[in-house]
């Protein structure tokens, strides 16, 4: 089967996925089977079609190799990309004199708007700039930002902490160049989903001038624990346990430099300076437990912090936005959000500006 999917056009491929989406509920549900219900959750519809496609594909987010597996997102990635309606310039650009990086200005958007420094997903390992394209795009218009999406170094050519430097080395230029880029320097917010908010809280608990608001889809942000929404969600819901064995061991293969904050940034022993943030995990996710645990240490932390559970989706549900539905509202929920929380005035945004607390975990920073 992911021969024969090979040989089909992605324009093709995407055009089936979209016509089966666009039929009636009833008939959508035929197709997808009896609904699926977890941990007490009843998985939405669309997700549970989009999965019953993608097993019909053959598709796995990890390869025999990570070229594979590289190939492998930005072909499934092409099945569902979408435009918002309204155009969006972009610009690439070179971050910290070395980090490739694309910048994304909504026609219309006046001068001095905030800014969003993305981080892609993809485990630390797959994933880049055009395969989160169309996330950035939609956030971008539908939060009224310029969006930076940074091409931080992938594993396991650069290992652990390679993405973490360039996440904090590319936030600094950005905060440095805001103005240049056509945002205001006092409103630089940053984000991520899985491993992109795994570097976007790195960046939001280290970075010298810290963050205006962070935006965490599904972050991991735990290395050395297994919790039990791993065992619950181990396989069948997109993004496996294996997948996310595989990914560690491509990006930190040390176990025991798991436990540094930059690769865990659950253990930093103080949050306090971290940004106000609103934080969405995924109800049938393996990654939904450390997510949810993170959000509890920014709250015991003193932060504003507002902690969304889309119960109902999976794993990567912003990527799927292009699909429209639940994946929709969920990334349009979040785009809110950010925009709402860099629409405090400056003064009264919770920001620790200093550099970061000294010991900052097991390992050190």
């Amino acid at each position: 089967m992911p021969q024969l999917a090979e040989k089909i056009p992605p324009s093709v491929a995407g055009a089936v996925l979209r016509a089966v989406f666009a039929l009636p509920g009833p008939v959508r549900r035929l197709i997808a089977g009896r609904p699926v219900v977890r941990d007490g959750q009843r998985l939405a519809l669309d997700a549970q079609l989009l999965l019953l496609m993608t097993r019909l594909e053959g598709a796995s987010l990890t390869g025999a190799t990570v070229p594979e597996a590289r190939q492998g997102l930005a072909r499934g990635q092409q099945y569902i990309n979408r435009l918002p309606e309204r155009p969006v310039r972009t610009r690439d650009l070179t971050a910290a004199d070395r980090i490739p990086a694309r910048l994304y200005e909504p026609k219309g958007l006046a001068e001095g708007s905030p800014l969003l420094v993305f981080f892609h997903g993809g485990g630390w390992v797959i994933g880049d700039i055009d395969t989160h394209d169309s996330v950035c795009r939609y956030l971008a218009v539908n939060a009224e930002v310029r969006v930076l999406s940074v091409d931080y170094r992938l594993a396991p050519e650069h290992r652990f902490p390679a993405a973490a430097d360039d996440a904090l080395a590319a936030y600094a230029w950005a905060v440095r160049n805001a103005a240049a880029l056509g945002a205001s320097p006092e409103a630089v917010a940053v984000g991520g989903d899985s491993a992109g908010g795994n570097l976007a809280a790195v960046v939001g608990a280290f970075a010298d001038r810290r963050p205006d608001f962070a935006l965490l889809f599904y972050p991991a942000t735990d290395m050395s624990v297994r919790r039990r929404s791993r065992e619950l969600f181990a396989d069948g819901f997109y993004l496996t346990d294996a997948d996310m064995v595989w990914f560690s061991d491509h990006y930190c293969p040390d176990v025991e430099r798991r436990t540094d904050p930059k690769a865990s940034p659950l253990l930093a022993d103080d949050l306090s300076g971290f940004p106000a943030t609103y934080l969405v995990t995924a109800g049938f996710d393996p990654l939904r437990d450390e997510g949810e645990a993170f959000g509890a240490r920014l709250r015991e932390a003193g932060v504003p912090v507002a902690v969304r559970r889309q119960e109902d989706l999976i794993h990567g549900f912003a990527n799927m936005w292009g699909l429209g539905g639940r994946f929709q509202e969920a990334l349009a929920e979040a785009a809110g959000a950010l925009r709402t929380g860099l629409l405090w005035p400056a003064a009264a945004r919770p920001r620790a500006n200093g550099p970061a607390p000294a010991g900052t975990g097991p390992s050190g920073p």
